[in-house]
């Protein structure tokens, strides 16, 4: 069994031991006794501190090779767009997309996350090789036209029976694109496949108003007030963006136990609204989590800076300084989002999955010291986390992860066939 020793490290206000053995975290003490433990590695981490890994709940790896495409456009122009290019996306550039979505996602300390895309076959083996966790949502997406459905179905099956054999760092979710572009028969099946299989389902819903504008035309109600109607709705559902939410919505939400992911920076660049609704979401006691969204919309996955992002525009528009508090935030960034993915992780404790970010504090971001949480989110940038441990396995270590540089020039060899 491979160990390893994370020596006065900086935790929760205290100096603290923290012993991984395995995959999973099996002590914290002032002092540990190491005498007897074979295949131990020490690491000396004065001036360091240790976080859990975030937990990004909702981005689109595949889509990093889009990083500036279409700019200044709303989210349906954008859209269009980027299924009119999406059909040249071959499994070459999948791939080592994939790779680098990962290489970006370690570097800013993110250790699993939420993947919607197709060809999960592709993707999942790139981030098995990159050593984090993910859970892949192969989405259906048919426009609203039932012919494509029979290749949707099967294609579902299929990838069913692919995914048992995936590394453990892996597992299948269904996606769904959006209650405006799936056809209502399609919704049911994939939410009753889910279901049979046990599996969590993973869904755009109300990311704009023009969208429920017009589910209120089609279906006489909202967006969510629809997925009730057809009966799809549970505590497997994960919802990206809901920005845009009655009280009747948000008390469906709470009354299924759906698990709503705020994507602060997609939703700002797209101008696809700002006013989330935190408070009221937390009051109903549902589990509100966050993601960055993917590449091609909000350009980076990083999550420190959606944290940032999202507390100050919290503050701003409620004109609260109290609302969204650094805790709470921090919850929603990692522990939120292993709860809703059935992770035994996101908490940095005894007997939890030794998924860690390792803080460089040593420096001027984090001087004085005074508050830790406010200097992580408030005054530093992604550059201070130096090394990063998965599943008990170092991933990046003193900021250099594994095939870094050929994943970089790979990319810049091959990603203008996207755009030919």
């Amino acid at each position: 069994m491979n160990r390893i020793l994370l020596k006065d490290i900086y935790l929760n206000g205290d100096i603290k031991n923290i012993l991984i053995e395995g995959k999973v975290i099996s002590a914290i003490s002032d002092s540990i006794d190491t005498d007897g433990l074979d295949n131990l590695e020490v690491v000396d981490c004065k001036g360091k501190a240790a976080i859990p890994g975030f937990i990004n709940m909702h981005t689109h790896s595949g889509m990093t090779l889009m990083r500036g495409f279409n700019e200044d456009s709303s989210l349906m122009d954008w859209l269009q767009d980027v299924w009119r290019i999406e059909p040249r996306l071959d499994d070459e550039l999948l791939y080592w997309g994939t790779k680098l979505a990962c290489v970006e996602m370690i570097k800013t300390g993110t250790t699993c996350f939420l993947d919607q895309y197709w060809r999960v076959d592709v993707t999942s083996r790139a981030v098995a090789e990159m050593g984090i966790r993910s859970v892949q949502a192969h989405v259906a997406l048919d426009m609203k036209d039932e012919s494509k459905s029979d290749f949707i179905k099967s294609e579902f099956e299929r990838i069913y029976k692919d995914s048992q054999n995936w590394d453990e760092l892996n597992t299948l979710c269904v996606g769904i694109h959006a209650p405006y572009s799936v056809s209502d028969s399609l919704i049911k099946w994939c939410s009753n496949f889910a279901r049979e299989k046990g599996l969590k389902v993973h869904i755009h819903v109300s990311e704009t108003a023009k969208e429920n504008a017009d589910s209120v035309e089609l279906n006489g109600c909202s967006p969510f007030e629809h997925l009730e109607k057809l009966g799809v709705l549970g505590p497997e559902v994960i919802a990206a963006h809901c920005v845009w939410l009655s009280n009747n919505d948000m008390d469906i939400m709470a009354k299924y136990g759906v698990t709503p992911v705020h994507n602060i920076n997609s939703n700002l660049k797209l101008s696809s609204g700002y006013k989330f609704l935190y408070n009221e979401l937390k009051e109903r006691g549902i589990n509100v989590t966050l993601g960055t969204d993917g590449n091609g919309s909000s350009n980076n996955l990083d999550m420190r800076e959606t944290m940032k992002t999202a507390a100050l525009l919290q503050k701003g528009w409620r004109e609260d300084p109290t609302a969204l508090p650094l805790n709470e935030l921090m919850d929603m960034a990692t522990v939120n989002g292993a709860k809703a993915l059935g992770i035994d992780a996101g908490e940095i404790k005894v007997g939890k999955l030794a998924d860690i970010n390792i803080i460089d504090i040593d420096n001027y971001a984090f001087t004085p010291n005074i508050n830790f949480l406010s200097n992580l989110v408030y005054s530093a940038n992604s550059s201070c986390v130096e090394s990063v441990i998965c599943n008990g396995k170092f991933v990046m270590k003193n900021r250099v992860v594994e095939g870094e540089k050929e994943i970089l020039e790979k990319v810049n060899s091959i990603y203008k066939k996207l755009y030919v």
